[in-house]
């Protein structure tokens, strides 16, 4: 066997983990960010200045946010249960020693800090758990698209064949999910009154950087011989079409249809294209190709999986608007926070429940045909991360609520309240020269360029495997490789942000 095809068999005819695991995976992103925060605070508490260098705030990140992640999915997978127990109880003893050293100097009662906290101001234009989402979406992805080629990165975790959930699998509706929150037709302004085709024109032009990509990584993977997994999307297709073409698609049924009304539209694409797999000679077609062999003679049979996928996917993106309308309904005060965070997670339970009964009933969860019970996981594994993000924010606001003039980077900003001059002071962010932050914050550096992080992340992950034997690496040697990795992507962000690069011109 050569070794492209052999790298082609490390990856292949997998069934994915349990829902439970990759939920208390999921659990790790935000404990991590939890954490960081909370440090910051402490750090703030004992010197009286916020935490500023630069340097030293990259490395913080790093360590912190990142680098656990990598742990997570390698080394520390055997006891994957454990180590949000462990993560979590340290952040409760930091924030056990910032509340007892609060305790002396303010006399304020714990109840009355609790009210206070209910009633506080947020700063409504920035939704910090949006970006953090978004973010850790592409940190996940960037970290196993080249940890799964070595053998520390667990099998199960990797994309499964035909039905099964893995880790890699959610990331693929994951990132659908997170476009879809900040599309132009969530972040348009619902007073402002447009032709319902007058953004078509513009989203057709936005999308050409994906389908450029799309074709650059066809080139790229069929003329150096890289390895490929055909049976996920497809002899020429990719992500980054199926992203395109979604797009696309999503913009022209939001063109048509109500936006508020895109969960509808949502339920008969994601019920419609289960019933026709379910009724019609599709699935086997798409399992197996017109001829019942697996023959990818033809576009069509070339592609079956990429073109297919295409109507789940959308599904998801529809559904996924509707979120993000929700979220950017005017929520000023922790308490309406609090409230949205029930009804996200409340939604999450009624798709979890919801997708036990399509598995049972209807068919398994499968990201090849990306079918009914494959929106429904996503969605619910989703909207759950999402509403993590959206309590460890809160948590941080209680937080530096009891540090007076503490701050946190990509966290909620507490405000004045409307047309009061009392109360809570707009939140003192610490400034440098030229009204530049004083600290970079990595997730702000991911987010400002972060098809720039992704497009990089790919990149290196070719040039690993052409440079490297990695299905026979060490453990010791797999490390330093991931950390290296993810480190210099951080970096190149990191640079780019501090000197307020943005590489978008489209």
């Amino acid at each position: 066997m050569s070794h492209k095809h052999l790298k082609e068999a490390f990856i292949s005819n997998l069934n994915g983990t349990s829902l439970l695991e990759i939920s208390v995976g999921l659990s790790l992103a935000p404990l991590c960010l939890l954490c960081r925060g909370l440090l910051l605070i402490l750090y703030y508490l004992h010197y009286g200045k916020p935490f500023s260098s630069r340097k030293y705030s990259l490395l913080l990140d790093f360590l912190v946010l990142v680098s656990p992640l990598v742990l997570s999915c390698t080394v520390l997978s055997p006891i994957i249960f454990l180590v949000p127990i462990i993560i979590a109880a340290f952040c409760a003893r930091i924030f056990s020693k910032i509340y007892s050293q609060r305790k002396h100097k303010s006399r304020v009662p714990f109840r009355q800090t609790v009210q206070e906290f209910q009633e506080t101001y947020l700063d409504p234009e920035y939704i910090p758990a949006i970006t953090v989402f978004r973010v850790y979406v592409n940190l996940l992805t960037s970290i196993s698209i080249l940890a799964v080629d070595f053998p520390q990165y667990p099998r199960r975790y990797a994309k499964a064949e035909t039905y099964g959930t893995g880790v890699m699998d959610l990331g693929v509706g994951a990132f659908i999910f997170g476009n879809a929150l900040v599309c132009p037709e969530v972040r348009q302004k619902s007073n402002v009154t447009q032709p319902k085709f007058s953004s078509l024109a513009k989203q057709f032009f936005s999308v050409w950087p994906l389908i450029f990509l799309g074709v650059g990584r066809l080139l790229s993977v069929k003329s150096i011989e890289y390895h490929e997994h055909t049976s996920e999307y497809g002899v020429h297709w990719n992500f980054f079409f199926t992203l395109a073409f979604v797009r696309l698609a999503a913009s022209l049924l939001l063109a048509i249809f109500p936006k508020n009304k895109s969960w509808i539209v949502a339920i008969h694409l994601a019920v419609f294209y289960q019933l026709v797999l379910n009724t019609t000679s599709l699935k086997m077609f798409l399992l197996h190709g017109s001829n019942g062999r697996d023959t990818r003679v033809g576009f069509l049979n070339a592609n079956r999986e990429g073109l297919l996928s295409l109507f789940g996917y959308l599904a998801i993106y529809m559904a996924s608007v509707q979120v993000g309308l929700c979220l950017l309904k005017c929520r000023n005060t922790v308490r309406s926070w609090m409230e949205a965070a029930q009804f996200l997670l409340l939604t999450a339970l009624l798709l979890f429940l919801l997708l036990h009964v399509s598995q049972a009933q209807v068919d398994a969860v499968s990201r090849r045909m990306a079918n009914l019970s494959y929106c429904l996981w996503v969605l619910a594994h989703s909207l759950t991360f999402l509403t993590w993000f959206v309590v460890t924010d809160l948590t941080l606001v209680f937080t530096k609520l009891l540090v007076k003039g503490s701050s946190v980077p990509s966290c909620w900003k507490v405000v004045k309240p409307p047309d009061s001059g009392t109360s809570h002071e707009t939140e003192a962010v610490p400034r440098g020269r030229e009204g530049k932050p004083a600290h970079t914050c990595l997730i702000s550096a991911i987010n400002h360029n972060q098809l720039l992080f992704f497009l990089l992340a790919n990149v290196m992950t070719g040039a690993v495997n052409i440079l490297i034997d990695t299905i026979h690496s060490e453990t010791a040697f797999t490390l330093c490789i991931l950390h290296l990795y993810m480190f210099l992507n951080c970096l190149i962000m990191y640079i780019l942000h501090a000197k307020n690069i943005v590489l978008k011109f489209w």
